[in-house]
């Protein structure tokens, strides 16, 4: 059975990750952009890393210019950007395609295991995608959903 830790994803610096990396960890999946108006996100993702981050939570962020072309055009302006606002620790990779023919086999996976209101397609930015210990997607969390809000379903992972 396929997990999410079957995939590989490309870091800022063009190097690839095996995110096998993470196995046995919980994650929270993100496509992210740095001009959207959901970006104060970024402030809650953080938060949730850092509290859940000794019991093996891991926050993977993916910067996504697909949605009003709301992304820096140079990865390492996405990456001081989100250190610099919102103090950001978590792991964050290169830009990708999310829908598409170009969508990223990773996040082409994310959709088919929970759809959302559009089917399949991620609506906008900062769509949330909640993965158990054993690379399971349990969850998938709308942009509008405050990343705070998935607290309660990432304590039942620890439980």
């Amino acid at each position: 059975m396929t997990t999410v830790y079957d995939f590989t994803v490309k870091m800022p610096n063009g190097d690839m990750k095996s995110l096998k990396e993470y196995e046995g960890k919980p994650l929270v999946i993100v496509n992210t952009a740095s001009k959207c108006g959901f970006t104060p996100q970024f402030k809650g993702l953080q938060e949730l890393y850092k509290k859940y981050q000794d019991e093996g939570l891991v926050v993977l962020g993916f910067p996504c210019d697909q949605f009003n072309n709301q992304e820096f055009a140079d990865i390492d302006e996405t990456t001081q950007f989100c250190q610099v606002n919102y103090g950001v620790t978590f792991p964050m990779f290169a830009k990708i395609d999310v829908n598409g023919e170009n969508a990223d086999p990773l996040f082409t996976f994310l959709k088919e295991q929970q759809k959302g209101l559009l089917l399949k397609n991620i609506k906008w930015n900062f769509t949330k995608f909640l993965v158990d210990a054993n690379g399971q997607v349990l969850e998938r969390y709308a942009p509008t959903v405050d990343p705070l809000k998935m607290e309660q379903d990432i304590k039942k992972l620890f439980s």
